[in-house]
């Protein structure tokens, strides 16, 4: 696995290698054993796997609060989508930073997202979907959101001549100014 931070302390980009041949290609897509040589040694619980159907999806701002709080590692099952983390940690040097990176099954690329992180995505293909696996049970009572087009954050998404398809609940989330902030660095 190639592992590397892209420059906000938790997040890594993860690339498993590929052994392919005529028939297809094998991958170990999570190793505890390859992430703990980087100091991470987190428990993941949960596999989570949604389909957008139409490009310019996005899904997010979202984060699970304490105690309930998830570390996720994301990755593209199919299609390609623009993956999101942003830092929300009060306290953090790059609070308020966010990192994005094309997720594709061609590129087999990975996004591990610590706790304390918004996160978010934008479908770059039809019927694309994102396969996550997570460090907690989903809770209700810890679920929220923030904008995902918040100015503050200034995401930079990669479609802009279209209207995104949002669901009501993302289009009415609190700026990231606004928002009960759970997290501390």
């Amino acid at each position: 696995m190639d592992i590397k931070n892209p420059g906000i302390e938790g997040l890594l980009l993860i690339t498993p290698k590929r052994f392919g041949d005529e028939r297809g290609f094998f991958s170990e897509s999570w190793s505890r054993k390859a992430l703990a040589g980087h100091g991470v040694d987190i428990d993941f619980v949960q596999d989570n796997h949604s389909l957008s159907k139409t490009v310019g999806t996005v899904r997010g701002l979202h984060f699970q609060a304490p105690p309930h709080a998830q570390a996720k590692l994301v990755r593209c099952g199919r299609g390609r989508l623009f993956d999101v983390a942003v830092d929300a940690r009060k306290g953090s040097p790059t609070f308020g930073k966010w990192y994005g990176v094309e997720l594709s099954f061609e590129n087999g690329k990975q996004l591990l997202i610590p706790e304390g992180f918004l996160h978010g995505f934008m479908t770059l293909e039809p019927d694309t979907e994102i396969v996550y696996k997570c460090s907690d049970y989903y809770a209700p009572e810890c679920d929220g959101g923030v904008r995902f087009d918040d100015a503050d954050i200034g995401i930079d998404w990669p479609l802009k001549d279209i209207d995104p398809v949002v669901s009501a609940k993302d289009r009415d989330a609190p700026s990231f100014a606004a928002f009960s902030n759970p997290f501390t660095y």
